[in-house]
């Protein structure tokens, strides 16, 4: 991972030695997944480090920022019964989405004056996990722009394949802490999905 994933997202030093991180370049520096090409990628990647380390199958996830988010819920839609949850940052449906049929643990974060991917994009792929993980029907209040707040809407949904929705009032922005470094996410959001002992309850 080098020195800029952990601390990007910090979730390494969150995780206390429990997990095994894996921050891969998309191909052409992106997530285009052309033909499905970065999802081949990244089943290689899992043969790999599947074949070299010790790896609890049932729990794998996925997360990124904006493309990467994107990508991220293209392994969702393609590889449904791999990966544990999936946790989009700031994303939107750009990396395709072959399947998207079968519930998959949802986590989905986003500003409300995001200018790249305006927000609407981010409700379209919560939506779409909404319906599959048979959701009930609720309320998701959501800050103003600019007001260094979050919201966290916690979903009743299927036993298994929760989704949570989480609004802040920045724009487009992957720190956890969110504008002026205020808490957005951790440890509570981020330590129930990513840490093992916790990924049951969340």
């Amino acid at each position: 991972m080098g020195n800029v994933a952990p601390n990007y997202y910090g979730l390494r030093a969150l995780a206390e030695e429990s997990t095994i991180f894996v921050a891969p370049n998309g191909l052409n520096a992106g997530w285009a997944n052309s033909g499905e090409s970065d999802i081949t990628f990244v089943d290689q990647i899992l043969a790999q480090v599947q074949d070299a380390l010790c790896v609890d199958e049932t729990q794998r996830f996925a997360t990124g920022f904006s493309y990467g988010g994107a990508m991220s819920n293209a392994l969702a839609c393609a590889r449904p019964n791999i990966w544990r949850a999936v946790s989009v940052i700031a994303g939107a449906q750009l990396s395709g989405c072959s399947g998207g049929t079968t519930p998959v643990a949802y986590l989905g974060i986003h500003g409300v004056i995001d200018s790249v991917l305006p927000i609407s994009r981010g409700h379209e792929l919560r939506d779409r996990f909404l319906r599959l993980n048979s959701c009930a029907a609720q309320n998701a209040p959501e800050p103003s722009g600019g007001s260094n707040t979050h919201m966290k809407t916690k979903y009743s949904c299927r036993k298994g394949f929760p989704v949570w929705w989480i609004a802040h009032g920045g724009d487009h922005v992957a720190e956890h802490r969110g504008c002026r470094r205020r808490k957005l996410a951790f440890p509570s959001t981020y330590g129930a999905t990513y840490h093992a002992s916790c990924a049951a309850a969340w």
